[in-house]
């Protein structure tokens, strides 16, 4: 059994190398869900965070629920971000979409592209600036025999504070409750038979 911490709206220089950090210092790898011009811009983050043993995936180019996207526009802005990443070194087979929302679009996109669509099961709900202990609580509840966590190293839209710092405290509360329950703390495996939870959705094929 293992928990899945996975990091959204990144990379982020003043908050991604701390989580790395505290990851590094946690023995633990974990799974980064990126945003295409944060990518081009930071694109040694996401190189440490590979050779770190951890995974850097798919979120997005623009922060943009898909129902508000036509088809062309998805599979324009997921062309985009992973441009970025293959500039950077990465090669994504998983696709977080924001706020996890889907299409009939986003179904297609990842057909087309070879992605798989993963969602999570504990929200930290770090980017309203919820404690670290609050964070923890949510993941004993939703997650107690382990899956996947959802947590946020940038800022993206929406975000109610003014840095990652929580996160960062998170990283080595998780680690420390995963050990307690024997969970290993590693990142996503590859998508063959692996957990896939259920996203939430606008629209489910």
């Amino acid at each position: 059994m293992a928990l899945h911490l996975t990091f959204d709206d990144g990379p982020s220089p003043g908050s991604t190398p701390a989580v790395l950090d505290a990851l590094a210092a946690a023995g633990a790898t974990a799974t980064f869900f990126v945003l295409g011009p944060s990518v081009a811009r930071h694109p040694g983050i996401v190189r440490d965070a590979l050779a770190a043993g951890h995974r850097v995936e798919l979120h997005a180019h623009r922060h943009v629920r898909h129902d508000r996207l036509t088809l062309a526009e998805l599979r324009d802005d997921c062309t985009r971000a992973l441009d970025a990443l293959a500039g950077a070194g990465a090669s994504p087979s998983w696709w977080r979409t924001p706020w996890g929302r889907t299409t009939e679009a986003t179904w297609t996109v990842a057909d087309e592209l070879g992605l798989s669509l993963v969602g999570w099961d504990a929200d930290t709900h770090d980017w309203r600036g919820d404690p670290p202990a609050d964070g923890l609580d949510r993941i004993a509840r939703d997650a107690p025999d382990g899956g996947i966590v959802l947590a946020h190293d940038g800022l993206g839209p929406g975000a109610t504070r003014a840095d990652c710092a929580g996160t960062v405290a998170l990283v080595p509360l998780a680690a420390a409750w995963a050990a307690r329950r024997d969970l290993a703390l590693t990142a996503l495996p590859d998508p063959a038979g692996a957990h896939h939870p259920t996203a939430p959705v606008v629209a489910a094929r």
